[in-house]
């Protein structure tokens, strides 16, 4: 007890020129203005300018900084993700950017920061602005802003606050999955082709209490708010709030529940209120293995002319950890979508993941099927029926030399009666030349293969990345 109170009194002046930084660099993110920065540096020479802080508490805050700047090179034979008359160009961009992390920072590679058991508190935010150039599209041209913050705090053992918040401004076409705990490779099936800049801003606060070694309540609530400038495209906003129950009667028996209300508000298209109810038992036989059934019901009632629908989702599943370098899940069940009006939909429902990992080598591979949501993005396509894979292997073959390879495949059946089949296969590098500068290459294959001559394109990217960090 007398180790967890000292480790809370140590992190608490941290934490709190931690938290004064995050919000303001946040706020400087989303607005982007004179302001903002005036603000920013407002808050340095306040930080400085506290009484009673001593020069080695100085010292400690600055070593959390780590600056980094990437200048970025990219061919791009399909711009726009057309079939036809595409256009080729090269895209410079210029990174500044800055972490932020009350976590330790790797010797080897500045800002690169340790996985290490989580402290009493703490906070992680990485801001990084880019300016965009484009060789013969110059009307392109633009600034985009990325953002992410992650802080926590931990009273008593028992009860966790944490705050995340991810901010982007991009115009990337194909937009990454913004929830967290998504696969590098995963990305939202939403798509805009005009090159047209958009917003996204995420928060997700939420609490957690420990009421046992393995039991614990948590509510969640997320935020997400996006806007676009596709006039083809709508902006939308998401609310979200989740209580969630995990609760052991003995060392094997366990079960989940889990309830979700959603409230989705759009521009143009039918506003909604979702609900999500989750309940899962678990019998472990032992730390490594367990078996459970769950049960997903989804419910979907629209604003007029929408159409309201229910999905009911049985599965069960399997979790085993063969090794402490790998491990593994299978869960395999049934869904049915029922609309209120028009025929149903329904199929197998499967989720098989492996992850091996040694001291050189890692290798990843998540197979789904079933169905997914496609709401509060550049097309909101909806309930849509769906199968996935995706692999993703790397290899360090020496301290300073990584190697990796990633590809996906996606299947996408949507109830417009339109059909898609989604490519991607992706190769990298990356050359850590001395320890504050590294060198990256990378290259990118994606294509869509449609039923709809309009939505098929195939694109090639080419990248050369120079990023130093202190």
């Amino acid at each position: 007890m007398e180790y967890w109170n000292n480790g809370i009194m140590k992190n608490n002046c941290r934490t709190f020129f931690a938290l004064r930084f995050a919000l303001c660099a946040m706020r400087f993110a989303f607005y982007c203005s004179t302001a903002a920065l005036f603000s920013f540096c407002a808050l340095l020479f306040s930080v400085f300018s506290i009484p009673g802080v001593s020069q080695a508490d100085f010292s400690d805050f600055l070593s959390m900084f780590h600056p980094y700047l990437t200048v970025q090179e990219e061919y791009n034979d399909n711009i726009y993700l057309t079939r036809d008359n595409k256009k080729d160009d090269f895209i410079t961009t210029i990174s500044p950017g800055i972490r932020f992390s009350t976590s330790p920072a790797r010797v080897t590679t500045p800002g690169q920061i340790l996985t290490a058991p989580q402290q009493p508190a703490g906070l992680d935010l990485d801001y990084r602005l880019g300016l965009v150039y484009y060789a013969r599209e110059k009307e392109n041209d633009y600034v985009s802003h990325e953002g992410n913050l992650n802080a926590w705090y931990t009273f008593e053992r028992r009860l966790t606050l944490r705050l995340r918040d991810y901010f982007i401004r991009s115009e990337e076409p194909r937009e990454r999955e913004y929830i967290e705990g998504a696969l590098p490779e995963q990305y939202i099936l939403g798509t805009q082709r005009q090159r047209y800049i958009y917003w996204r801003n995420v928060l997700e606060p939420s609490l957690e209490y420990r009421f046992g070694p393995d039991d614990r309540f948590s509510v969640t609530y997320r935020n997400n708010y996006y806007e676009t400038k596709d006039p083809a495209a709508e902006d939308s906003r998401e609310n979200y709030i989740s209580p969630r129950v995990t609760y052991w009667f003995t060392i094997r028996h366990g079960i989940l529940l889990e309830y979700g209300f959603t409230h989705g508000d759009f521009e143009l298209s039918p506003d909604f209120v979702g609900h999500n109810i989750r309940g899962r038992y678990t019998y472990r036989f032992n730390p490594r293995t367990s078996i459970f059934g769950e049960y997903v019901y989804v419910r979907r009632d629209f604003d007029s002319p929408g159409i309201d629908y229910e999905v009911n989702n049985p599965s069960i599943g399997l979790e085993h950890a063969f090794s402490p370098t790998f491990s593994g899940r299978v869960q395999v069940g049934y869904f049915w979508q029922k609309p209120e009006r028009g025929s149903s939909t329904e199929g197998a429902f499967f989720d098989v993941a492996g992850t091996y990992r040694e001291q050189k080598t890692t290798f990843s591979l998540s197979l789904q099927g079933g169905y997914r949501e496609d709401f509060f993005t550049a097309e909101n396509l909806g309930f849509t029926k769906y199968y996935r894979a995706i692999a993703t292997l790397t290899h360090n073959l020496d301290p300073r030399f990584l190697l990796g390879a990633s590809g996906a495949i996606e299947r996408a059946e949507y109830l417009t009666d339109r059909k898609d089949w989604l490519y991607s296969i992706r190769g990298f590098a990356n050359y850590q030349i001395l320890r504050w500068l590294s060198l990256s290459f990378e290259a990118t294959h994606r294509a869509n293969d449609s039923n709809i001559d309009i939505e098929e394109y195939s694109e090639n990217r080419i990248l050369l990345r120079l990023s130093a960090t202190l």
